[in-house]
């Protein structure tokens, strides 16, 4: 399967939106902490949407025990954001474990404020309630791709987001090829 979940014009209002949001929000100088690499389309577009000037820094991570919710950061800031206004930029929030995770790491860090924006919000999974202060879209269970989410490194550079299935990926990284690029 690999339907439209949200579309591309539908990714514009909904960016379009949490810039307005977050500028609205905050002044220049706030810090955008992105959480590498699927938001990364979501930050650019995010980005070129707001009026105001954000500093912008990047965090990677790598889960090291599979489903426990615990991660090593392999890329942390740069910018000290003690006493700063920091917004943990996410592509997605289905558990809540990664997020509860560096919300924890990152508040030890002495900010002023902060909070999560992210793209999408995937509520059924969530296995640590995690307050999310400004969400894209809320999504049901399903599995994404398109738009920074891939899949083995695939599918990020889609301009939507489409419902993926993980059983054919799994057999397959490419199975989802000539359906998602040849429309």
């Amino acid at each position: 399967m690999t339907d439209v979940l949200i579309s591309t014009d539908e990714l514009k209002t909904g960016v379009a939106r949490l810039a307005a949001e977050l500028s609205a929000t905050y002044g220049d100088g706030v810090v955008l902490a992105a959480v590498l690499k699927g938001s990364l389309l979501f930050l650019a577009d995010l980005v070129r949407g707001m009026t105001i000037s954000p500093e912008v820094d990047f965090l990677a991570i790598s889960s090291y025990q599979p489903n426990t919710g615990r991660v090593r950061i392999l890329k942390d800031l740069e910018v000290d954001i003690h006493d700063r206004d920091v917004v943990l930029i996410e592509d997605i929030v289905d558990t809540g474990l990664t997020s509860g995770y560096l919300l924890q790491e990152l508040g030890q860090r002495g900010p002023r404020s902060l909070a999560i924006c992210t793209l999408l919000d995937k509520a059924a999974r969530r296995l640590l309630p995690v307050p999310l202060n400004f969400v894209g879209f809320e999504i049901p269970d399903a599995f994404v791709l398109g738009y920074g989410l891939d899949f083995a490194g695939r599918y990020r550079n889609l301009d939507a987001v489409f419902e993926g299935n993980l059983d054919a990926l799994r057999e397959d990284p490419d199975a989802h090829v000539s359906a998602l690029y040849d429309r």
